[in-house]
């Protein structure tokens, strides 16, 4: 055993390691970056924002329970005040009782305290608006996120689609440089014309630069790919799927429906909360104030004194204003639903439009790719057979040519067919929604 892999640990590793490089080798699945764009997506941090957002707003909300303390203090200056009347103030004088009576400079220090015991439900119908509110605004926020996925679908079968053109291009170059092999042989043999070795070897440098070309346009999307997820995306995958004409996703699940959901229940918490605004509320109080004059009028009338004061009690309140607004409110709340409800049959049939749209499209890749094989195999016997004529000299090599290009046409239009039918596959799993997490 080599001295590095003594330990059996440390072989098993490199077993392991040598095991997952074929699968490396292949590349990221479509699900694969999809989940990791989501993930590095800006946007999938406001999760947790609306979350805290929704947490600190009910807490508030809660605090409505708590005491409510308040301060105040104030100075007057009256241009009258109570005081005893001339006949009264005679007689207590003649008693020998000085009835100063009020000053006209008041003062006052003081607390009042609340305390609310029952709240007719205000506080639970805020607390449910504010959760409902937190779940149109993550509804919101998910489906934006899930648009991710229709961008990453067209750069995920843009490099597939350039995978199987630098693929064919390859094949492309192989063919006419084994023909320009040929045909130099042949120049100096007498039988071709330097021409046409010219002609041949022109066509080959013409697909070199489209393999450059495709390189590039690879290489773009690449990068573009691997900043969208956050990772190297050095390869990608084709999807395997069953084409069967019956696996297109019939169920629909768009995050756009949720939303909608969302919105109602946000309407219906509303709705309760004008129940809640009609009931009485009941809560204790407790005042106190140190000042002048004080809660005892008659003795502050004969001492100038500052002194300490309270009050306390309960009280009962009922408004009833919110009655002369509750039937414009409810039908305002009823039309907002019925906006909402619109908004969702518009979507619903917007989106089976797409649907029929994209099942059409396959069916239709798929009867054009029956008859793509073989039209290749047509297009691979014309050309053997232009090969065979032109070593004979019946045909000139721009025969030869032309036949070369139509049979790679033939098989980029074939490799179009299948990649464009898979894109138009998982464009309809989006349009409906299926995703896996």
């Amino acid at each position: 055993m080599h001295p590095e892999f003594n330990d059996k640990d440390d072989m098993k590793k490199l077993v392991l390691a040598l095991a997952m490089l074929p699968m490396l080798a292949l590349g990221q699945t479509l699900e694969e970056c999809q989940q990791a764009a989501e993930k590095n997506y800006p946007l999938i941090r406001q999760y947790g924002l609306i979350e805290k957002t929704t947490q600190l707003t009910v807490a508030n909300i809660q605090k409505g329970w708590l005491p409510q303390v308040s301060a105040s203090a104030q100075a007057t200056y009256q241009s009258d005040v109570t005081g005893w009347p001339d006949e009264m103030k005679t007689m207590m004088s003649g008693m020998g009782i000085d009835m100063k009576g009020l000053k006209k400079d008041q003062y006052r220090v003081g607390i009042d305290v609340q305390q609310t015991i029952y709240d007719g439900g205000v506080i639970g119908s805020q607390k449910r608006i504010a959760r409902e509110q937190g779940k149109v605004q993550a509804a919101q926020n998910e489906v934006n996120i899930y648009h991710v996925r229709r961008r990453v679908n067209e750069m995920y079968f843009g490099l597939l689609l350039i995978d199987e053109q630098i693929k064919l291009n390859r094949d492309l170059q192989t063919l006419l440089a084994g023909n320009e092999s040929k045909l130099e042989s042949m120049t100096k043999q007498g039988t071709a014309a330097e021409s046409d070795l010219q002609n041949v070897k022109a066509e080959r440098l013409n697909a070199v630069q489209k393999a450059t070309e495709l390189a590039s346009q690879k290489q773009m999307l690449l990068r573009m790919l691997s900043t969208f997820c956050g990772m190297e995306v050095k390869a990608v995958q084709k999807p395997q799927v069953e084409i069967d004409g019956n696996g297109m996703t019939t169920e629909n699940r768009r995050p756009e429906l949720k939303m909608l959901d969302a919105q109602i229940g946000l309407l219906n918490a509303q709705e309760k909360a004008l129940n809640a605004v009609l009931m009485p509320k009941v809560g204790v109080f407790a005042q106190g104030f140190y000042g002048y004059p004080g809660l005892n009028m008659f003795e502050d009338m004969m001492r100038h004194k500052w002194s300490l004061n309270g009050i306390i009690g309960a009280r009962v309140t009922w408004n009833i204003g919110a009655l002369y607004t509750r039937k414009n409110d409810k039908a305002k709340l009823q039309l907002q639903r019925d906006i909402t409800e619109n908004s969702r049959e518009v979507f619903l049939f917007n989106n089976q439009l797409e649907q029929i749209q994209q099942c059409e499209n396959v069916e239709r890749y798929q009867k054009l790719m029956t008859d793509d094989d073989e039209i290749i195999a047509l297009r691979q016997a014309v050309r053997r057979a232009a090969e065979s004529k032109l070593a004979h000299g019946i045909i000139d090599v721009n025969d030869l040519v032309r036949e070369i290009n139509q049979e790679n046409a033939a098989c980029v239009q074939q490799s179009v067919h299948e990649i464009e039918m898979l894109k138009e596959i998982y464009d309809n799993k989006y349009t409906m929604g299926e995703v896996k997490r």
